[in-house]
C-alpha cells in the first residue's frame, strides 16, 4: 500500500465502515428472523400442549366435583372445586411473574460478539497507523482538539 492521502484514508475507512456496518446489521437481522422461527414452532407445540392439558383438566375438575358431591351438596362441592382452582392459578400467575422477570431480552449474541470483534480491530488498526513518525505516538482523543496533555 503507498502513501495514501489523510483523506484517501478516511474516505476507505468509511466505505469499510458502511459495509461492514451493513453486513452487521444483515447478520443480526438473520440471526433474529432464525429465533423467530425457532420461537414461532415452540410456540405453537406449547399452545397444543396446553389445550390438551386444558381439556383432560377438565374430566379432573368434572371427577373431584362429583367425587365430593357425595359428602356435600352438588352446588357445594362446585364452589369448593372452584375455590381451589383459583387459589392454584394465583400461585401459578406469581410464579410466572417470578419467572418472566428472570428472563434474559432476546438480543443478536453472535452480531454483538462479532461487532465487538470488529471494534476491536478498528482500534488495533488505527493504534498502528498513528505510529507514523509525524504522531506523537498518542491516540488521538474525540473531542480533546486544542488541549495539552498535563502532568
Amino acid at each position: 500500500m503507498a502513501d495514501q492521502s489523510t483523506g484517501a484514508l478516511v474516505k476507505q475507512a468509511l466505505e469499510e465502515f458502511s459495509d461492514l456496518a451493513r453486513k452487521e446489521f444483515e447478520l443480526a437481522v438473520a440471526e433474529m428472523a432464525a429465533k423467530g422461527r425457532q420461537a414461532s414452532r415452540g410456540g405453537a407445540l406449547f399452545g397444543a400442549a396446553a389445550v390438551l392439558a386444558f381439556v383432560g383438566f377438565e374430566a379432573l375438575v368434572a371427577a373431584g366435583v362429583v367425587a365430593l358431591s357425595s359428602w356435600l351438596e352438588l352446588w357445594a362441592a362446585a364452589l369448593v372445586t372452584g375455590g381451589a382452582l383459583f387459589v392454584a392459578a394465583g400461585l401459578c400467575a406469581m410464579a410466572a411473574r417470578r419467572h418472566a422477570k428472570k428472563a434474559a431480552p432476546m438480543k443478536p449474541e453472535k452480531t454483538i460478539k462479532g461487532v465487538k470483534a470488529d471494534v476491536e480491530a478498528i482500534r488495533e488498526r488505527a493504534g498502528n497507523h498513528d505510529k507514523r513518525p509525524e504522531h506523537s505516538g498518542r491516540a488521538a482523543t474525540p473531542g480533546a482538539e486544542g488541549t495539552l496533555p498535563t502532568g
